[in-house]
């Protein structure tokens, strides 16, 4: 678990560019079984992590929401306790009620630009994560699609060579 699923990918892809071509087969190549099974499990192993921490930063929004939501509120009690101790001075009452209405209205501006910010940081590390996923699921797809042609050249040459035999006997 020493390496990124973008690195495992990229590893796989280099080990399929650089497989030695099969003879005759233009598209076709002779990997290592064992070593590109091993990256897969590694890839399989490291997805969950990365599905956890796109999890975690969707948690961290919505806790950063809350917070800024219990600040507000926070907020616009203070406003309101102060206003009510001012109530007896009409001009102190007025004073009072432009500054709660102040803050509560700078704090519901903080708490929309808090969860646009929030909401953008989240949306492009789930973007991110998501193509990350789908370039590794689109990698492995290839792989597997040249593998099974390579593999059916195989066994193709294989039948012909028993067949070849059997007509020399």
């Amino acid at each position: 678990m020493e390496h990124g699923v973008l690195e495992l990918v990229e590893m796989l892809y280099n080990m399929v560019s650089e497989a030695w071509g099969v003879p005759l087969g233009n598209e076709k190549c002779i990997i290592e079984r064992d070593k590109v099974l091993n990256l897969l499990e590694e890839i399989k192993a490291q997805l969950p992590v990365e599905l956890a921490e796109a999890k975690r930063l969707v948690s961290a929004k919505e806790e950063f929401i809350n917070s800024a939501k219990r600040e507000a509120e926070s907020i616009r009690k203070a406003a309101e306790e102060q206003a009510r101790r001012l109530v007896d001075e009409q001009e102190v009452v007025r004073i009072a009620k432009a500054r709660s209405n102040e803050l509560l209205t700078t704090a519901e501006q903080k708490s929309k630009e808090l969860r646009r910010v929030a909401n953008e940081y989240v949306d492009d590390a789930l973007r991110r994560t998501e193509e990350a996923v789908a370039a590794a699921l689109d990698e492995i797809r290839q792989s597997r699609i040249r593998f099974r042609n390579v593999a059916g050249v195989q066994q193709n040459q294989q039948i012909r060579q028993i067949s070849e035999a059997d007509l020399e006997e």
